[in-house]
C-alpha cells in the first residue's frame, strides 16, 4: 500500500491510469474504496488518477485532535508536493468539495480544472442538512446495530429507485466494511464541516469549473451547487434528475463521461 510523506503527515493514496494527474478528493468518513470500481474504469482512460484516505482515515496513519477544512486542503496539497505533482485536475465530493475549493483558494497554481460534487459552501445561500436526516443518522449510529447504520447511510445517500435495485445496497455494504473509518475522525470531520464558508471567495477561482448535483440529493440539496455554480465565473452547472448523493455511485459512466470531458477539455 504505497503512503506519501505529506508535510510530516503519511497518507495512503492509490495511483491508477496514464495521462494528466486528477486527484480525487473524498467526502465525510469516505476512503479511497468509496469511489468504487465502475467510476474509477470509466474516468481513468486519458488520466492519471490519484485516490487517497484524508488523514486518520483508511489506510492514512492514525490523527488525533481537531482539524479545519482548511488543514484538510493543505494536506492535499502536501500529497502533490510530495508525488512531485505541480498541477492536477481535481475533483472534490461533499466534504471532499469543501476540501477542493480550500485547496484552490490556497494554491491555485496547484489546479489545472475543477469539479466540484453535491456539496457546500456556506453563506447565507448555503443548505445545511434538513434535521429529519441528521436525527435519523443520528439514531442509527447510537443505536449500536452496525446493519441498521450502514442501511440507513445508503438509503439517506442515494436515492430511492437506486435504493430499491437489487444488489446495490450489498455492493455499499461491501465497500464500506472493507476500509475503515474511525468514529473519532469522523467527528473531526463532521466538525471541520460546520465550520466551512468559502462563499465570499468563490469569485477568486478562476480555475475551469463544474459542479455537479442530483436533484434527488438529501444529504445537500441541490440549491448548493446551484449557488456554487452561480459564484465562479463561468462555471458548468450539471443538475442530475433524480439521483441522490452519491451521484457517482449512482451513475458512474454517466458521471465518469462528464468529469472527464471538463478535464479533457481544460487540456486543451
Amino acid at each position: 500500500m504505497p503512503h506519501a510523506d505529506a508535510a510530516g503527515r503519511s497518507l495512503h493514496y492509490v495511483r491508477r491510469g496514464e495521462g494528466e494527474p486528477y486527484l480525487l478528493i473524498q467526502g465525510l468518513s469516505g476512503t479511497h474504496a468509496a469511489w468504487g470500481e465502475p467510476f474509477l474504469s470509466a474516468l481513468e482512460p486519458g488520466l492519471d488518477l490519484i485516490a487517497y484516505d484524508h488523514r486518520g482515515i483508511g489506510d492514512s496513519a492514525p490523527s488525533e485532535g481537531s482539524f479545519s477544512i482548511a488543514d484538510l486542503a493543505e494536506d492535499a496539497a502536501a500529497l502533490l508536493a510530495a508525488l512531485e505533482i505541480e498541477r492536477a485536475h481535481v475533483l472534490g465530493i461533499s466534504m471532499g468539495g469543501m476540501v477542493a475549493q480550500e485547496l484552490v483558494l490556497r494554491h491555485p497554481e496547484r489546479v489545472r480544472t475543477l469539479a466540484l460534487g453535491c456539496t457546500f459552501a456556506g453563506g447565507p445561500e448555503g443548505r445545511i442538512t434538513d434535521r429529519a436526516v441528521i436525527g435519523r443518522l443520528l439514531e442509527a449510529t447510537t443505536s449500536g446495530d452496525r446493519e441498521l447504520q450502514l442501511r440507513t447511510s445508503f438509503e439517506i445517500n442515494v436515492s430511492p429507485a437506486f435504493a430499491a435495485g437489487a444488489g446495490h445496497y450489498e455492493a455499499f455494504r461491501e465497500m464500506a466494511l472493507a476500509v475503515p473509518a474511525p468514529v473519532a475522525v469522523v467527528v473531526e470531520q463532521l466538525r471541520a464541516t460546520a465550520g466551512h464558508d468559502t462563499s465570499a471567495r468563490l469569485g477568486e477561482i478562476r480555475a475551469p469549473t463544474l459542479v455537479v448535483h442530483g436533484t434527488a440529493d438529501e444529504m445537500l440539496v441541490s440549491a448548493n451547487g446551484e449557488a456554487i455554480a452561480r459564484a465562479i465565473t463561468g462555471a458548468r452547472l450539471e443538475l442530475l434528475p433524480g439521483v441522490g448523493h452519491l451521484f457517482w455511485w449512482e451513475r458512474p459512466q454517466e458521471s465518469a463521461a462528464l468529469l472527464r470531458e471538463h478535464a479533457l477539455a481544460g487540456s486543451q
